[in-house]
């Protein structure tokens, strides 16, 4: 069965990493740990939780999704189906069809397409149309993340279109200091994450990556600093924890590396 990291997840349902944290919280997907610590997500996951911010957009009482969420995780395969797959809501109702108009719930009103090749593992989302503007910075944010593999340099210019058309896109601006960290330009990147932390307000994913990136300068003090940010943003942010213990431990501190140290290992329990 083919399964996805979570930067895997953040390209293919356009999601923010700490989006992705609050609905494992939540208990709506309990990935499994692979290499390193990482999470893993199974296709059924990746679908559970692209319908349950869906629904949280559209207001649907937290109780309600939850129900809901359960009744169409029975009804999904394991893996994609080779015809696609097609969730829908009418107000709590989640219903489910594959490609070929098989019903597999009551009918109502397509919210979210599925398409792929499943033996590729590959998975893509088509969604209701958008407003001009919205539409203009998505194909930019889209554009970018299917150029990242194969021109690093096109995508970072595509995310930074996707910025400029809409500034307080959160997931185009994790994206565009990630590539530019992954591609050495640190200092871009320091500004990236710091200039998305004005234009988006206080976030976990932001702080916690620019931290990495800060440890990365040797700049272990300030490092620190974004680290306690981002769990001051999120406590149950369980790598921001690891990666606070392990700093505390090269600045000869042990005792505040054992506190961080167990409680990552307590965090990471619960996954």
């Amino acid at each position: 069965m083919h399964s996805y990291g979570i930067a895997d997840v953040e390209k293919l349902l356009r999601l923010p990493r700490s989006t992705i944290r609050a609905l494992i919280r939540a208990g709506f997907v309990a990935p499994t740990r692979g290499p390193r610590n990482s999470w893993r997500f199974s296709f059924q996951d990746l679908i559970v939780l692209r319908t349950a911010q869906a629904l949280a957009a559209a207001k649907v009482p937290a109780k309600r999704i939850t129900r809901s969420l359960k009744d169409l995780r029975r009804q999904l395969p394991d893996e994609m189906p080779l015809s696609g797959l097609a969730i829908g809501a009418v107000g709590d109702q989640v219903v489910v069809r594959d490609g070929a108009g098989q019903r597999r719930a009551d009918s109502g009103q397509y919210l979210l397409a599925f398409e792929g090749d499943p033996e590729a593992g590959a998975l893509s989302i088509v969604e209701r149309p958008q407003p001009p503007r919205a539409a203009a910075t998505q194909n930019w944010y889209e554009h970018a993340v299917a150029l990242e593999q194969e021109d690093a340099e096109a995508a970072i210019k595509a995310y930074e279109k996707a910025t400029e058309a809409e500034p307080a896109r959160l997931d185009a601006r994790i994206n565009l200091g990630r590539l530019l960290h992954e591609t050495g330009k640190l200092a871009r990147a320091e500004r990236a994450y710091r200039e998305a932390l004005e234009a988006c307000g206080d976030d976990a994913t932001l702080r916690y990556n620019l931290a990495v990136l800060l440890e990365d300068l040797g700049r272990k003090v300030d490092a620190m600093e974004a680290y306690k940010a981002a769990l001051r943003s999120d406590p149950a942010l369980t790598d921001a924890h690891y990666n606070v213990a392990l700093l505390y431990e090269k600045l000869g501190r042990p005792k505040d590396a054992l506190r961080h140290m167990s409680q990552y290992r307590r965090l990471a329990t619960r996954k």
